[in-house]
């Protein structure tokens, strides 16, 4: 009686244990599928704004403070654009002084907790830049998705579309650039967006069902007259580009892709995600499973959309090596593969989906070779 009483105990035990496991990696996964459009990504650390003075912003040192370029600064209550670190004497040892370009947003004031984001404009195209646009709705799978369209003479039209931890407010860092050279513009709103439909199961898919919301806004730009269409896609946008050439039954208007730290193996982006919340190592292979189970996400996804073979149109992608999100290794495989189709433009210093940010004129410099050919 003793044995079969131990024996139920150990079982008990087992089946407490491997329920525990269970939970532990589908809470993991909750760090890539329930990533809320713009909330920091939680590899992005929380810094203390120490002071501020004319110009000038007092941030708590850390690398992510050293980052070379310009930068959203966002908290809960404001938003603010800096720029350079400053050569400053008189700041702490345990600070980092950057150039305070502009509070677009609330106050900054010493004691709040900011992070870093590639977003360096809030509000739409006419609020933030200056620039005509519409408010339209383009008719999606699960819904009205929102976007902006800004009009030009040309009859290729760029797509943007954001990616993981940001918003639509995102291709606003380009959209001067892209507007100066008389594109039209099409900045999409997909699902789980804000004013977006919610996705049937609330849950993220890295792309790989979203998809389906930039083939809508594809169909649409070619009802309204574009003849050719470029898709610009940061992070899962880029994988939702890549999907979009590949799988859009108006895939033959596609002329160009542009790829901003695509993630290219969904599986190593979200161990990624799930390691900077501090998951155990061991945990992180179920988070991947609880993953694959929630949303019917499976290897094979990740492969093709990295699958050279796919490609038929010039692509750009522009990655980096400092990225922990989406490594550089794989967009470096994909360029080698198809050298003569796909240019790599690589940036340094640049986290996530901050490429732009890292280097604004050295960006636009290769979006202008990449896009001449094909206006």
């Amino acid at each position: 009686m003793r044995t079969v009483k131990a024996t139920a105990a150990a079982v008990t035990m087992a089946l407490a244990a491997g329920a525990a496991s269970v939970a532990a990696g589908r809470l993991a996964s909750d760090a890539a599928l329930k990533a809320p459009p713009g909330r920091p990504l939680p590899n992005e650390p929380r810094l203390t704004v120490h002071a501020t003075a004319a110009g000038q912003v007092a941030l708590t040192r850390d690398l992510a403070a050293l980052r070379p370029g310009i930068y959203g600064l966002s908290g809960d209550t404001a938003h603010a654009v800096v720029g350079p670190v400053l050569d400053t004497p008189s700041h702490s040892a345990d600070t980092v002084v950057r150039r305070l370009e502009r509070v677009t947003h609330g106050t900054l004031r010493p004691g709040d907790t900011v992070w870093f984001t590639p977003n360096t404009h809030i509000g739409d195209p006419g609020s933030a830049l200056g620039l005509d646009h519409e408010d339209v709705e383009i008719p999606g799978e699960r819904g009205t998705l929102p976007a902006w369209f800004v009009p030009g003479v040309r009859s290729t039209w760029v797509i943007c579309v954001h990616g993981l931890g940001t918003t639509r407010e995102l291709s606003l860092n380009g959209m001067e650039f892209l507007t100066s050279r008389r594109f039209p513009v099409l900045a999409l709103a997909y699902r789980g967006d804000l004013g977006a439909p919610r996705p049937p199961d609330g849950l993220n898919h890295l792309g790989e069902t979203e998809w389906r919301d930039l083939d809508a806004a594809i169909r649409y730009a070619v009802r309204l007259g574009a003849r050719k269409v470029i898709l610009h896609g940061w992070s899962t946008g880029a994988t939702m580009a890549l999907r979009a050439a590949a799988h859009s039954g108006v895939r033959d208007r596609v002329s160009g892709l542009i790829l901003d730290s695509p993630v290219l193996s969904w599986q190593t982006t979200l161990r990624a995600l799930a390691a900077a919340r501090r998951t155990p190592g061991a945990l992180l292979p179920l988070a991947v499973r609880a993953a694959q189970g929630r949303t019917g996400l499976h290897a094979d996804a990740a492969a093709e959309a990295a699958d050279p073979d796919l490609l038929k149109v010039p692509t750009l992608i522009v990655h980096g090596p400092d990225d922990t999100i989406a490594p550089w290794d794989h967009s470096r495989r994909l360029a080698a593969a198809r050298p003569h189709l796909i240019a790599l433009h690589t940036v340094a210093h640049a986290p996530h989906g901050a490429m732009w940010n890292a280097d604004p004129a050295g960006y636009e410099e290769a979006l202008r070779r990449f896009l001449t050919p094909l206006m």
